[in-house]
C-alpha cells in the first residue's frame, strides 16, 4: 500500500504458562493459576481476549501496552464468556424456527404460483444473470448432496435436472435462501411470504439477510455480546408491537435482533416459551452490561416481551 508504513508481523507463539504470566503482568487478578491455565488451554487466548477487552484501561498506558482495570478477575471474564455461550444457543433455537418456516413459505408460495419447479422460472426474478448463477450453484449442491431424497430424485427422474422446490429448499443454506428471496421480482409472491411473518416485504428482505448473518456468527461460536453487527437490518417503522419495542438509537446491536426474533417466534411457535427463557437468562446474569448489547432501560416492559 503506497504511502503507508507496513510493519512485518514478528510475534512468536507463547506457551500457556507464558500467556498466564502476561495476563498477570497486565494486572489480571489470579487466585488460582490452574483455573486460568484450564481456560487458556480450552478456550484460546485470542477468543477470550474479546471478552476481557472491555475490562482493559482505555487508553492503554503506552503504545502496544495493555493493562486491566484494577480488580479485574478471570471469573469476571468467564461470566461474560459463559453468558454469551448460552445466549448463542438461545438465539440459534429461535433462528432454527425462523429458517425452517421461511423455507416452507418460500417453497409453498412459489410452487403454488409457478409449479413444482417455479424457482427455475427466470421470469420471476429481477436479475437474470444472478438467477442463472444461483441455479448453477443449486445444481452443484444437488449433484454433491448425499441426502436420500436428492439421490432418489436423480435416480428416478431425468428431467428437469433439479428436484422440485419443496425438496430443493431443504438443501439451500439460510444465506442462499435469503439471496433467492431478495432476487424474487414477482410482488404477489414476495408479499405473500413476508405477510406470513407480519412484515413489509422490503423490511422482511433486510431482516432475513441480517438473520442469516447472525446465524453464521452463532454457528461459528463467535461473540454476540457487545458485537457491532456488520450487516444491519432495516427496522420496521409501522406503528405496532414490534416498532414500539425496538431501540432505533442502537441499530447495530443485538437487542433489536432479539426483539425481531421474539416477534417472529410469536408468529411461528406461539407458546414455545422462548421469550421467557431469554428473559430468565438475562435476569440470571445481573453483572452483564446490557447496554453494550443495545438493551434499553426497563426493556421487559416493552410490548413484545409482555
Amino acid at each position: 500500500m503506497a504511502g503507508f508504513f507496513m510493519a512485518a508481523y514478528n510475534k512468536q507463539p507463547k506457551t500457556f504458562a507464558d500467556q498466564l504470566a502476561l495476563l498477570k503482568q497486565r494486572g489480571l487478578v489470579v487466585a488460582d493459576d490452574a483455573v486460568v491455565l484450564q481456560a487458556l488451554q480450552h478456550c484460546n487466548y485470542y477468543r477470550l481476549r474479546a471478552y476481557w477487552l472491555p475490562f482493559e484501561v482505555t487508553p492503554p498506558p503506552a503504545q502496544g501496552q495493555h493493562a486491566f482495570v484494577p480488580g479485574t478477575t478471570l471469573e469476571t471474564v468467564l461470566v461474560h464468556y459463559e453468558f454469551d455461550r448460552k445466549l448463542r444457543a438461545l438465539v440459534l433455537d429461535a433462528l432454527e424456527r425462523v429458517e425452517v418456516s421461511f423455507r416452507t413459505s418460500w417453497a409453498y408460495n412459489i410452487a403454488h404460483a409457478a409449479g413444482a419447479h417455479g424457482h427455475l422460472e427466470q421470469r420471476l426474478y429481477r436479475d437474470a444473470q444472478r438467477h442463472a448463477s444461483d441455479c448453477a450453484a443449486l445444481m452443484t449442491t444437488v449433484n454433491d448432496s448425499k441426502e436420500t431424497f436428492v439421490r432418489h430424485y436423480l435416480r428416478t427422474y431425468n428431467t428437469p435436472a433439479h428436484p422440485p422446490i419443496w425438496a430443493a429448499c431443504e438443501i439451500l443454506t439460510f444465506g442462499e435462501l435469503s439471496r433467492w428471496y431478495d432476487n424474487l421480482n414477482e410482488p404477489t409472491i414476495r408479499i405473500a411470504i413476508a405477510q406470513q411473518f407480519g412484515l413489509h416485504e422490503v423490511v422482511f428482505t433486510s431482516v432475513i439477510h441480517h438473520l442469516s448473518y447472525v446465524r453464521n456468527v452463532c454457528a461459528h461460536h463467535s461473540r454476540l455480546w457487545n458485537r457491532a453487527m456488520t450487516i444491519k437490518m432495516q427496522l420496521p417503522r409501522s406503528p405496532g408491537v414490534l416498532w414500539g419495542s425496538l431501540e432505533p438509537a442502537m441499530p447495530d446491536r443485538l437487542y433489536n435482533t432479539l426483539a425481531v426474533l421474539a416477534f417472529l417466534v410469536d408468529r411461528i411457535s406461539p407458546g414455545c416459551g422462548w421469550k421467557q427463557r431469554l428473559i430468565d437468562h438475562v435476569n440470571a446474569n445481573p453483572g452483564i452490561n446490557l447496554r453494550a448489547m443495545g438493551f434499553p432501560l426497563a426493556w421487559t416492559a416493552r410490548a413484545i416481551w409482555r
